[in-house]
């Protein structure tokens, strides 16, 4: 299990142009680190390259367990779920359908499902394809997957976007749960998440 994420002097470049060079933080059991910074900056590809995604042009991204450094490849496997600004939902499949497919992908269970149903009321959703749900239903429906199968790193680019002030809420109290249970929480956002979190600006843009 994931216990804390250091980035060392990391940097990123798109094409030629270097998006932020030689940052470092890191984020322990219990955090959540908020990115924020302009357009273009880079916060989406941090979080792309802390998914293994992305290559940095130099520096360091480590995973650390209660027992000391993580193989990157393990920890990227079975400790983290990225969240995009793309939903990564098939459009012709039901929602319960979607849910189901990506839980039990990613490790989860029956039980653990119909706990995540629970959390995000997804129930009147389950029998509608996904190119019929709105952009805020689209957005629950793939949160789900962060409670349908644990893992201990979420790492979610603007997840607020597309909802409604009461399942914002909603999504802090998920938050702190997760939290609370040991998790980690690094997020690229415009706006402020629901819960307390330590901001990190990202330098450059356009």
């Amino acid at each position: 299990m994931i216990t804390r994420l250091t980035i060392e002097n990391l940097s990123l470049s798109r094409g030629e142009r270097v998006l932020f060079d030689a940052l470092s933080f890191a984020v322990s059991a219990g955090e959540a680190v908020a990115l924020t910074g302009r357009n273009g900056a880079g916060k989406t590809s941090l979080l792309r390259a802390v998914a293994g995604f992305i290559r940095p042009a130099a520096g360091r991204i480590a995973f650390e367990g209660a027992a000391g450094e993580l193989e990157p490849e393990d920890a990227r496997a079975a400790g983290l779920h990225l969240l995009g600004h793309q939903d990564g939902l098939k459009p012709g499949r039901t929602a319960g359908e979607e849910l189901r497919f990506q839980a039990l992908w990613a490790g989860g269970d029956e039980a653990s499902i119909a706990e995540a149903v629970k959390a995000l009321q997804l129930e009147p959703l389950l029998g509608l394809e996904v190119r019929k749900l709105s952009a805020g239903q689209r957005r629950r429906t793939a949160l789900a997957r962060l409670i349908a199968a644990p893992r201990p790193l979420w790492l979610l680019d603007e997840p607020l976007a597309p909802l409604d002030a009461d399942r914002r809420a909603g999504l802090g109290l998920l938050m702190e749960r997760h939290l609370a249970d040991g998790g980690l929480i690094l997020a690229a956002v415009h706006d402020l998440l629901p819960i307390p979190a330590r901001a990190i600006e990202i330098g450059g843009g356009a």
